[in-house]
């Protein structure tokens, strides 16, 4: 289950800098900048409305076509002080079979035996790093956390991985554990 990716629409832009990039939010794009591979930085404009789009799909990686055909990772996006509008983006030129590292988030599955039994499961992790070819990023890694009880917990080498991708994040690190309510004992129903 890996991540489509997305295309985006790019124009060259020659003007940079501050007044050009408010200039350009303005018209309804984003500035972004695409680099790597030995190549020269090429400064674009992308549609805002792209953009959005491939926020919502969660896409790590792109094809860029129009002024420029390239295949890149989405490496940096910045927004506003409130977080919500896109300000800039960083793009990193990549071949589809290279291996990159992401981060990729985790999707936990199940109804824990702890939390049955008046337990709260408390994710400490809501991704991992891992490593894999460009074009095979997931959308999400499943962590199956219905066997959990009170006390145990699942850790990042628990989770199901995909051929071809490798976890980064050590297997040791806690991703998510179930704690007994306070003030309820062991075992005893949380009163609702």
């Amino acid at each position: 289950m890996s991540a489509k990716s997305e295309v985006l629409n790019v124009q060259l832009r020659d003007l940079t800098g501050t007044t050009a990039s408010i200039r350009l939010r303005a018209s309804g794009m984003i500035p972004a900048v695409l680099y790597g591979h030995g190549e020269a930085n090429r400064h674009l404009a992308i549609p805002k409305t792209e953009v959005k789009m491939l926020l919502r799909h969660h896409s790590k990686t792109v094809v860029l076509q129009g002024a420029i055909s390239d295949t890149a990772l989405v490496s940096e996006v910045q927004f506003d002080h409130l977080g919500i509008e896109v300000l800039h983006l960083d793009l990193v030129r990549v071949n589809l079979m290279e291996k990159v590292e992401v981060e990729v988030s985790i999707a936990l599955h199940g109804d824990s035996v702890g939390a049955r039994s008046g337990g709260v499961l408390l994710e400490n992790m809501h991704s991992v790093l891992v490593r894999c070819p460009a074009g095979a990023i997931p959308d999400s890694l499943t962590l199956d956390v219905s066997d959990l009880d009170i006390g145990g917990h699942k850790t990042a080498g628990n989770l199901v991985l995909p051929e071809g991708v490798e976890l980064v994040t050590p297997a040791e690190a806690v991703v998510a554990h179930i704690e007994k309510l306070r003030g309820s004992a062991a075992g005893e129903p949380a009163a609702s």
